[in-house]
């Protein structure tokens, strides 16, 4: 998707009146997002971010396939990597319903696949580190690792009702 998204804002960035094939009523709208300072929060496009860390995700993904293992300040890496952008994320998404007030459809599906790899992840690195935890820690962390995915289906809802909410109005008219 990140692919998608840096070719649909080079069409964009030659054609200002190029219309994304995301930009599919006002809510769902991608030209509307890629228009905004949040689409280059870095100074360059978010797209070009995406494609670097889902290459690096796939590279290690590849790895661990084969058998690698990291040393610990890669695994630290790792982590602080997948946090960075499950924050990032959770920002975009702020920024998408209530800054630009407009949902790209391609961003979203970059926010449901960050939301887990960042999940799993965590719970990869709580499994290894419980044993280091005091007990109360411990327990907290097990019921954490137990629930993993309830948790993270409670996210997407999270986001969903926001979503919901957010556009209400807009969503009814199509009833």
């Amino acid at each position: 998707m990140a692919v998608v998204l840096l070719i649909e804002k080079i069409a964009l960035i030659e054609d200002p009146s190029y219309v994304p094939s995301c930009s599919l009523n006002p809510v769902l709208s991608c030209g509307s997002v890629m228009d905004t300072p949040q689409a280059s929060a870095f100074g360059i496009p978010n797209p070009i971010l995406g494609i670097a860390g889902f290459a690096a995700v796939l590279a290690l993904g590849l790895a661990f396939l084969a058998g690698a293992r990291v040393a610990r300040w890669m695994s630290v890496l790792i982590q602080a990597g997948v946090t960075f952008a499950a924050l990032f994320v959770q920002w975009l998404i702020g920024q998408s319903l209530y800054e630009i007030e407009a949902l790209c459809p391609y961003c979203m599906v970059v926010w449901a696949v960050t939301i887990p790899l960042f999940w799993f992840t965590t719970i990869h690195h709580l499994r290894d580190l419980a044993d280091r935890f005091t007990p109360a820690i411990r327990r907290a962390a097990l019921l954490v690792i137990e629930f993993r995915v309830p948790v993270l289906v409670a996210w997407y809802l999270v986001i969903l009702a926001l979503i919901a909410v957010k556009f209400w109005d807009y969503w009814s008219t199509l009833f």
